[in-house]
């Protein structure tokens, strides 16, 4: 009957273990694999003992038995450390294997040395051929160590359960069983295991247990499945090399982007292949000295630009627990991205384009209004006919002499302004009464005090004008141009008598294209003046009515300026 016993549960043992084989994945806990491996021979050896004849058969199924006692409670203790989320030190793990191993080699030891078995030998108990043993130390030990490994595995299973860890109530359940079983069993074989032991029947229930939740963790690891697959088979490839640079291995998607890892043995330097020393050592090397960085990697095709791949590189390091052993570079592809972004471009180009010539129109308008404001003033000016557009290009030539040695430190957008806003200098004069305005002859002294009010008038018209514009800088030099070009550098000139550097510079080149303009053209109540005369006063000048800097710019323009004059009449 015993005999029978053992045989159907050896049978069903090995049944499980095949079974276990079938659904195998290699994240199953190492663990549970132990268990379906050592639970077989252990039940052999109590299988094998119901037919022992000698003593030597007899100790040999002794030591099949004891490998399920010595070892298989380390490995589901363990077991259930890893399922309920507890941390033991490696170093804890290491020393309660080497205490089942101790236990194992005093087994191994049992006829030559006292220490788990006095004495042992076989004797007619019922009827049966039988082993008769006197018990040692260590086995007093083997059945402490049975049972600290039990009330540790319960105790871990209650506190799990207390703490509510992510770990599900049924899996809990399922680790409970074969721990009880095991608390009852060995109480059971106190009392009975000398006729009947029941050992056996625990390591098949602990395989039956062990099966449904090697199934339920199969569900629960789902995720790690459909990430084990998108790294085979995905978008996404990945290259593992050691901290030298070696090559571990890579998915074939890597491989698909980097054809070059085909040609590399494995444990062989990337920088062995030129293509891969320029893109996965360069990418490595990048991240040792910058940190995690993202790099766009393009792998380009030269038939079909449209056909181009584009890939982003992250790097990290690999690690073997909390041990830094290698890197490892992911490669996702970002070619939908990119081609979006490249579109994207080339619309905001296009766009900015348009904007552009928009803009370039507005400001066109925006200028011609301005010219035809300022020529509709002159028009009611019998003495200015032509002054706008000449002082413009005075001023024009002016500038273009003082940015050869510039010792204002003008911008470019300060040049542009000053040349825009010159035709806007005596939009005051729209204010000035006709009588005077078109005066043929030189005016009184009340008559010039109200002339004399046209560069403050100015200065309003002008600021009504461009207060909404989006060009503050235009906007105060044009301002300036109009308010201050009859001041002068002595503080003799108006609207405010400013002096010196109080006069804005704009003023100060507008005065100097003002005056001169004024000496060498015709006006009603003066015929033009020669170039030497206009020159001399001008030379006159510098330091009293004009900036004495200016003067080095005025010389060096001189010759354009009488040549200007001259193609004029």
């Amino acid at each position: 009957m015993v005999f029978l016993f053992y045989e159907v549960l050896f049978f069903i043992s090995f049944f499980l273990s095949i079974v276990y084989v079938y659904i195998w994945k290699k994240h199953f806990d190492v663990n549970i694999t132990a268990i379906y491996l050592l639970s077989p021979i252990a039940i052999l050896g109590y299988y094998s003992s119901e037919q022992a004849d000698s003593l030597d058969m007899a100790l040999l199924s002794l030591k099949l038995c004891y490998v399920g006692g010595c070892f298989l409670t380390f490995f589901i203790t363990m077991c259930i450390f890893n399922l309920c989320q507890v941390e033991i030190k490696r170093a804890v793990r290491m020393g309660a294997f080497l205490v089942s191993a101790a236990l194992y080699f005093g087994v191994y030891t049992i006829q030559r040395r006292p220490f788990f078995y006095k004495s042992v030998s076989m004797e007619q108990v019922d009827g049966k051929l039988r082993m008769v043993k006197e018990y040692g130390p260590m086995h007093t030990v083997f059945y402490v160590v049975v049972i600290i490994y039990s009330l540790v595995g319960i105790g871990t299973i209650l506190y799990t359960f207390m703490k509510k860890r992510q770990v599900s109530d049924y899996i809990l359940a399922l680790l409970f069983i074969p721990e009880f079983t095991t608390i009852v069993l060995y109480f059971w074989n106190i009392l009975y295991g000398r006729k009947f032991d029941l050992t056996p029947s625990g390591y098949v229930l602990a395989q039956l247990t062990y099966l449904f939740i090697t199934h339920r963790m199969s569900l629960y690891n789902s995720g790690e499945m459909v990430m084990e697959t998108l790294t085979q088979n995905g978008d996404t490839g990945f290259v593992s090399l050691d901290l030298k640079g070696r090559f571990l291995g890579a998915n074939e998607t890597a491989k698909e982007i980097l054809p070059e890892l085909r040609k590399l043995p494995m444990d062989c330097s990337v920088a062995r292949l030129s293509a891969l020393d320029k893109t996965v050592s360069h990418w490595v090397k990048h991240f040792n000295e910058d940190g995690p960085v993202k790099n766009l990697f393009a792998k380009r095709n030269p038939d079909n630009p449209d056909e181009d791949k584009f890939y982003i590189v992250d790097v990290n390091h690999l690690y073997d627990g909390y041990k830094k052993c290698g890197y490892q570079i992911i490669l996702r592809d970002d070619t939908k991205n990119q081609q979006y972004i490249r579109l994207l471009d080339t619309y905001n180009d296009e766009l900015a384009q348009e904007v552009d010539r928009k803009t370039q129109h507005i400001v066109e308008m925006h200028n011609n209004l301005i010219l035809s404001m300022a020529t509709m003033v002159e028009s009611r000016d019998n003495s200015t006919g032509g002054h706008i557009k000449r002082t413009s290009d005075v001023v024009r030539i002016l500038i273009d002499e003082i940015r050869k040695d510039d010792v204002f430190g003008l911008s470019e957008e300060f040049c542009s302004d000053i040349i825009k806003a010159a035709p806007m200098h005596d939009l005051g004069k729209v204010a000035v009464d006709d009588a005077i305005l078109r005066k043929p002859g030189r005016f009184t002294d009340e008559e010039f005090e109200i002339m004399k009010t046209h560069a403050a008038k100015g200065a309003e018209i002008v600021h009504e004008i461009l207060k909404d514009t989006d060009d503050e800088s235009f906007k105060v030099v044009a301002e300036n141009v109009a308010h201050y070009h009859h001041e002068r550098m002595d503080g003799s000139g108006y609207p405010e008598g400013l002096k010196a550097d109080q006069i804005p510079l704009e003023a100060r080149i507008m005065a100097v294209a003002d005056v001169y303009d004024a000496l060498v053209s015709k006006r009603v109540y003066k015929e033009k003046m020669s170039f030497e005369k206009a020159d001399a006063i001008m030379m006159e000048s510098m330091g009293k009515h004009f900036d004495k800097r200016m003067e080095r710019y005025y010389i060096s323009a001189k010759d354009k300026l009488e040549a200007y004059y001259s193609k004029l009449d």
